[in-house]
């Protein structure tokens, strides 16, 4: 196995090493999630809701793939940080494998619950075919992404954190060049419309997850092979899965309570549906950096609980927040002061421009809060205390956020700006609770590696 990588993660590490290449990966993410909805608006403005009715299924879908995900990020990081190279091909073979048979499975299930998924969120009848339709394709083909949710995580722990951005530039110039063949080119006479835009998504993920493996390989960052299963670590899962099911618990209650929301806004109206999408795409940019710098402190933090460097730890996911706060809001400041203007790109629909104008006044305080809960709870997942996050957002989410929400947009009648009032108060009331629980501590003891006799027991 090979010791060094190509960035050298430790208290030292420059955020901007790790959270740069992140920060364009994930731009370039958007960018991609984003350009079925800009080049939609143009095709069919139905088409726009209907896809959005759909995406927050897909990330359902990827929420689940992220349980072993997550627990990789978190095991391999502290195993590397504590220099307990052995068996490591294991830990790699048994994600990889593992998330692709759930893989398979996942995409059957949310294909066979189409149907029922379709009722639950009152999606309207104009909008449903092409939200099927795009849950039929894209989410059954979803284990492409479960691969590569694992090897992405895989590869930046050993420090390739460009490979990422890469990838994901390539396959937004495939996505865009597979759209405007479907909606406006040379396969237009097939009149796929939703279809051509999944196929093009499906397309691109499976060159993305093939990508990474063989970078994987052409590096030498390991290696895949059945035999590594053999015997089957079967206590080696079960603490993968110990530690990434309250992580996944965490996104996929919080998933749960947007769905519920999103059932709100739909009997708003199908303006209110095509705002909250719109805005949507716009507020995936200001949460950018946010995000990539607190995947970035994750890994350091990973590497430094690993290595016993509990204070570096503390004092470094502090640090973070300093850069990232005042980014944030000023990223989604500048949304709001020009959303008149940015919303144009989409519609020129006055009411739905009027409705995405008190969006993003409320997101604001959503990317403070959301902030604060991206810094702290990722750190607390990457030192191993992965329980408190997954019970504060359950009673914030459901306990604060839907209740507000619910009284804000439907009893006051707000609308969907009332909804995202409720989301505000969500995310920066637990995102101050979170704080506190790492400001005190609460981490220390958690770490998933102790001792090297500790981690070699544990795959046997």
């Amino acid at each position: 196995m090979k010791e060094n990588s190509t960035v050298v993660i430790d208290e030292n590490t420059p955020l901007l090493i790790l959270a740069g290449p992140m920060f364009l990966e994930l731009l370039l993410n958007t960018m991609l999630q984003n350009v079925d909805t800009v080049m939609l608006s143009r095709f069919d403005e139905y088409a726009v809701g209907a896809v959005g009715n759909a995406n927050i299924i897909m990330f359902m879908m990827i929420i689940l793939f992220n349980i072993i995900a997550t627990a990789t990020s978190v095991v391999v990081a502290q195993y590397l940080g504590a220099r307990m190279y052995d068996r490591m091909n294991m830990i790699y073979t048994l994600s990889v494998f593992v998330n692709l048979v759930f893989g398979i499975l996942l995409s059957a299930a949310f294909c066979a619950a189409n149907p029922l998924i379709m009722d639950f969120l009152h999606v309207s009848p104009e909008m449903r075919p092409y939200s099927m339709t795009y849950i039929y394709i894209v989410g059954g083909c979803g284990f492409s992404m479960a691969v590569y949710n694992v090897m992405l995580q895989i590869l930046r722990c050993n420090g390739y954190t460009r490979i990422g951005m890469w990838v994901t530039l390539a396959i937004n110039l495939m996505n865009i060049i597979g759209n405007y063949c479907f909606l406006y080119g040379p396969l237009k006479f097939l009149n796929l419309g939703v279809a051509g835009v999944a196929i093009s998504t499906v397309f691109a993920g499976f060159t993305a997850a093939a990508s990474l493996i063989v970078f994987f390989y052409v590096k030498k960052t390991g290696r895949l092979s059945i035999g590594y299963l053999n015997p089957f670590p079967g206590k080696l899962l079960s603490r993968m899965i110990m530690i990434g099911l309250p992580s996944a618990g965490e996104n996929l209650t919080y998933n749960l309570y947007q769905i519920t929301l999103l059932s709100f806004v739909n009997a708003m109206g199908n303006d209110a549906v095509n705002a909250r999408a719109y805005c949507n795409t716009l507020i995936s940019f200001a949460m950018i950096f946010s995000n990539a710098a607190a995947m970035s402190t994750q890994i350091i933090t990973g590497h430094l609980v690993g290595a016993g460097k509990n204070e570096e730890a503390y004092k470094r996911v502090f640090k973070t927040l300093r850069i990232s706060l005042p980014i944030t809001i000023a990223l989604a400041g500048i949304n709001a002061v020009f959303c008149g203007y940015t919303l144009h790109i989409f519609t020129d629909n006055p009411h739905i421009i009027a409705l995405g104008r008190q969006i993003m006044i409320a997101d604001i305080f959503v990317e403070t809060g959301r902030c604060l809960n991206l810094t702290f709870g990722s750190s607390l997942k990457a030192a191993g205390a992965y329980i408190f996050p997954l019970v504060a957002g359950i009673l914030s989410n459901w306990g604060i956020g839907l209740t507000t929400g619910y009284v804000a947009g439907v009893l006051l009648g707000l609308g969907v700006a009332g909804i995202f009032i409720g989301t505000a108060a969500d995310e920066c009331i637990r995102g101050l609770i979170i704080m506190y629980y790492w400001y005190k501590k609460k981490w220390l003891g958690k770490s998933v590696v102790e001792s090297k006799e500790q981690a070699e027991h544990g795959f046997d």
